[in-house]
């Protein structure tokens, strides 16, 4: 008789006061935007507010961004998924580097792809030029994870369907497309929240969403009432999405015991079809990238010499490098915390700590920023418009890009490790610096290098929330790029891309190690 081997997960205690407090601290700050948005509904009144939420111009908003996110998501869930299929699957030639190809698109912020785009095309506007310009930039948040998935899977089980008489249509449909299903609907969520969120991309295209209608009755009005609802609005579309994500992905597993069979599938033959396959996979690429780069190599060669002023890009680089560097530092420490606790702990207290901090990320930036305006205009005014505030708002918005990797790297120090540190003598602190510190720097640092990036292409609350003087690289290139100064906008733009590539590049290699390449 084959014994079974249970093998338990280690023995944890209850997490310190130190940890404890500073987790409950970081819940209290991600709850500021929702309270925030809560208090201005009953600050409005209910017949206010009934009045400013059920008029034509929430209506129309909403049947613009519902429609964005109707037309775009199943577009970018189909193209990542085919293009996984194709790179993971098929004899197509080149398949090592279409890989990184198709992960790219992810260091072209979506604003610089608009600006691209428009400045190729002029006539973009509306509805169909913002699903192309989503499309192009968000398809990788969709085939990053399918073609790791497929690189997963055991060949064995596809070999036995198709044994038992089932065509590849349906192989496909019954085996490969349910072993999908997380990764299509993990990616496709981020695409309906990057869409929420997005204001640069929108604005260039004169196509009005909540999140542009936001920021601009925050100008006209500063924070009014008006504003307020939509945020109000936006935010039950944010939660909307997250409750059906939770919803559709259900409580199925698809995890098979064992490491399967150490082989890979077997590559489909295209024959006929490689060159439409490959002409298809041209445009991909000509879309998502040959159409920015090109414009702002474009854009370079008309402004000549005479763009690069590099006493202002100095300027705008040093100040974007110092606050992504002083918020990559500060939101990895404090994702340590809550890491701590998600891993080492199975408490209630341990799934509300990490689920705080998602739903508010989920958040658009804009509504974060607005509420931190409000706090601090309200309750600490010294604070309004300083360093300070900034920085808070970009570990509110990237802390969960942080404590995915940190978590992933606490997860696998062993336990054992610490103990016999602690036998030995040393403290906790100690203990946690000489062992836990060290096997999880590599996660740290990616980590760290995520949120980097992600600050420095950011947008909408630097614009918000910034001191007067400060000019980061994404907000000269948004004001250049709005004074019609393509020329001298392509620099920021392309200092931005390159700054993204290696933070890319780190991503496509993740996803290989995690599918075991």
């Amino acid at each position: 008789m084959a014994l079974r081997t249970v093998v338990a997960g280690p023995r944890v205690g209850r997490p310190g006061p130190l940890v404890t407090t500073v987790a409950l601290l970081l819940v209290a700050a991600t709850f500021v935007p929702l309270g925030y948005i809560v208090s201005e509904i009953f600050a409005t009144g209910p017949s206010q507010a009934a009045e400013l939420v059920f008029r034509p111009r929430v209506g129309q908003l909403l049947a613009n961004t519902v429609g964005l996110v109707v037309c775009t998501v199943p577009i970018c869930v189909l193209l990542g998924v085919g293009l996984a299929w194709v790179v993971e699957r098929t004899n197509v030639p080149g398949k090592a580097w279409w890989g990184p190809i198709f992960a790219a698109p992810l260091a072209v912020p979506a604003f610089v792809n608009s600006y691209a785009w428009v400045s190729a095309f002029p006539t973009m506007h509306g509805l169909s030029a913002g699903v192309v310009i989503a499309t192009m930039s968000y398809f990788p948040l969709v085939y990053l994870p399918a073609a790791a998935t497929l690189r997963r899977l055991d060949p064995a089980v596809e070999e036995s369907a198709r044994a038992l008489g089932s065509g590849p249509v349906a192989v496909f449909a019954r085996i490969v497309l349910p072993q999908l299903r997380l990764a299509i609907l993990g990616g496709g969520l981020l695409i309906a929240l990057h869409l929420l969120a997005e204001y640069g991309a929108f604005v260039m295209i004169r196509f009005d969403t909540f999140t542009t209608a936001i920021f601009e009755q925050y100008q006209s009005s500063f924070a009014g009432p008006a504003g307020s609802m939509l945020a109000g609005v936006l935010v039950l579309c944010c939660l909307v999405l997250l409750a059906g994500e939770a919803g559709l992905r259900g409580r199925a597993r698809y995890a098979r015991i064992g490491s399967g069979a150490p082989r890979a599938t077997a590559r489909i033959r295209l024959g006929s079809g490689t060159i439409p396959v490959l002409a298809a996979l041209a445009v991909v690429t000509i879309g998502a990238l040959g159409v920015p780069l090109w414009t702002i190599g474009r854009w370079l060669r008309i402004g000549g010499a005479q763009v690069w002023d590099f006493t202002e890009i100095g300027e705008a680089l040093g100040q974007t490098v110092g606050l992504a560097a002083a918020a990559a530092l500060l939101t990895t420490l404090c994702a340590f915390p809550v890491a701590w606790i998600a891993v080492r702990s199975t408490s209630v207290f341990a799934r509300m700590v990490e689920g705080a901090n998602y739903i508010t990320s989920s958040l658009p930036g804009i509504v974060i920023a607005l509420a931190m305006v409000t706090v601090t205009i309200r309750w600490a005014p010294p604070l309004y418009q300083t360093v300070t505030m900034v920085v808070a708002a970009y570990v509110l918005l990237f802390l969960p890009r942080a404590l995915v990797s940190v978590r992933a790297g606490l997860a696998q120090v062993p336990i054992g490790l610490e103990e016999v540190s602690r036998s030995l003598g040393k403290s906790g602190p100690a203990t946690f610096v000489r062992v836990t510190l060290r096997l999880t720097a590599p996660a740290a640092a990616s980590a760290a290098a995520l949120v980097f990036v992600a600050v420095a292409t950011e947008l909408t609350a630097t614009l918000l929330l910034a001191p007067n003087g400060t000019r980061t690289l994404a907000m000269r290139f948004w004001s250049l790029s709005g004074e019609l100064d393509y020329a001298a906008a392509a620099p920021y733009a392309l200092i931005m891309i390159v700054a993204a590539v290696p933070v890319t590049y780190l991503l496509f290699t993740q996803s290989r190690k995690a599918a075991g390449i």
